[in-house]
């Protein structure tokens, strides 16, 4: 073997009965070890010129003359490249995906539908399944309303024909006069937008529903509310210049419109 060799080919070897019973060796291998020069074992070591090391990968098969055994050294993976001594150093040991895998809600309905949409997720080839199943994981927050004028604004005339649907909860707009004949796919309905959807001849269906009909989302349109209209969000952000809204109690004379809130008090902004 020459000293630059990392990976023993296959050499024949004789059954000897004092054989290691141990040190990884399938059952019917462990009384074969050795022939006229001393091969090493799984986890023996092996001398290399000056430089030791241990075996820590073998094979054995039944050949002509007994069995062929091959070893690789423990630096060395089974194409006979070098491999680092101490595993594998992974780059993102410790990080942990941050997107939910599952509802944190306790509903059983909302859990029977995550059932069903992670099934048609898996058995069909359709996006709108795994679309549907991830927002069905989604925190309030994330699953915004969306209102009738939204549904109106973004179907077109031949749109109507589409089932829409939202992962969350339609609720009414009054500054909307007239409301088209739609079909509406969603979480939940609150009353009045139930009702004008029905009065316009449509209907408001659940998801489980939906799946019978459409189980590959064929024909249809999925909304979504906006996310950041919230009153949380539009005291976010740091610095000035960014019209964030104050925290204050009333927006009255006495209450911050001194310095940074009139040009004549240092600037504005």
């Amino acid at each position: 073997m020459a000293k630059d060799c990392r990976k023993f080919d296959y050499v024949p070897l004789l059954a000897v009965e004092s054989a290691s019973r141990s040190r990884g060796f399938p059952p019917q291998y462990r009384q074969i070890i050795s022939v006229c020069c001393v091969l090493p074992i799984l986890g023996a070591q092996w001398t290399d010129g000056e430089e030791k090391k241990t075996i820590w990968k073998f094979s054995c098969r039944p050949g002509e003359d007994g069995f062929l055994f091959r070893a690789c050294l423990e630096n060395t993976a089974d194409d006979g490249t070098l491999l680092s001594p101490s595993g594998i150093d992974l780059n993102r040991h410790h990080v942990k995906g941050t997107h939910r895998e599952n509802p944190k809600s306790d509903n059983v309905y909302l859990k029977l539908l995550v059932k069903l949409y992670r099934f048609l997720a898996r058995r069909t080839d359709a996006s709108f399944n795994k679309v549907v199943l991830r927002r069905l994981f989604m925190s309030k927050i994330n699953r915004p309303p969306v209102s009738l004028s939204r549904i109106v604004g973004n179907i077109n005339k031949e749109g109507e024909k589409r089932t829409v649907v939202v992962v969350g909860t339609v609720t009414d707009d009054n500054r909307l006069l007239t409301f088209p004949k739609v079909t509406v796919a969603a979480l939940r309905f609150t009353a009045t937008a139930r009702a004008r959807i029905l009065k316009a001849g449509g209907e408001a269906i659940t998801l489980d529903q939906l799946a019978l009909r459409a189980p590959t989302g064929s024909n249809t349109l999925i909304l979504r509310g906006p996310k950041n209209s919230r009153e949380a969000v539009k005291h976010f952000g740091m610095g000035p210049h960014k019209h964030k809204k104050p925290h204050v109690v009333s927006k009255g004379r006495k209450f911050e419109r001194a310095r940074g809130r009139r040009r004549s008090r240092g600037f504005k902004v």
